[in-house]
């Protein structure tokens, strides 16, 4: 398992919570909400440990349409959130890129498939 620190620097742009809230015209509470139910993952990062999202989860106003099953498959093949982060962003040739651009460039049955295919 990567540090958070590791897993911040790999991730490079994050959101926090409040600024989350504010792009997807929700509350804070419902960002919560859609961490809780696997929609969003969130890390404590900084020097403060701000509750933070990967700004790349989002497009312009919205999630993006194919990460909450990821997120999900993952999950089943007993990825923690900070090993879930860690391979969506980290490079892989065979992609090539990373899963996290690949799932952005509409290839979410790639992805997914090679989520589950970790579990085995």
């Amino acid at each position: 398992m990567r540090s958070a620190n590791k897993l911040e620097a790999l991730v490079g742009n994050w959101l926090p919570l409040p600024d989350v809230a504010e792009l997807l015209d929700i509350s804070v509470t419902r960002v919560h909400a859609l961490i809780g139910d696997r929609s969003l993952l969130a890390l404590r990062i900084g020097e403060r440990k701000i509750r933070s999202v990967p700004a790349e989860f989002f497009t312009e106003n919205d999630v993006l349409d194919s990460l909450k099953g990821t997120l999900v498959v993952l999950a089943d093949a007993g990825f923690s959130d900070e090993d879930a982060l860690s391979w969506l962003f980290t490079e892989d040739e065979s992609l090539p890129g990373r899963p996290i651009d690949a799932l952005r460039s509409g290839r979410k049955t790639e992805i997914r498939r090679r989520a589950q295919a970790l579990a085995w």
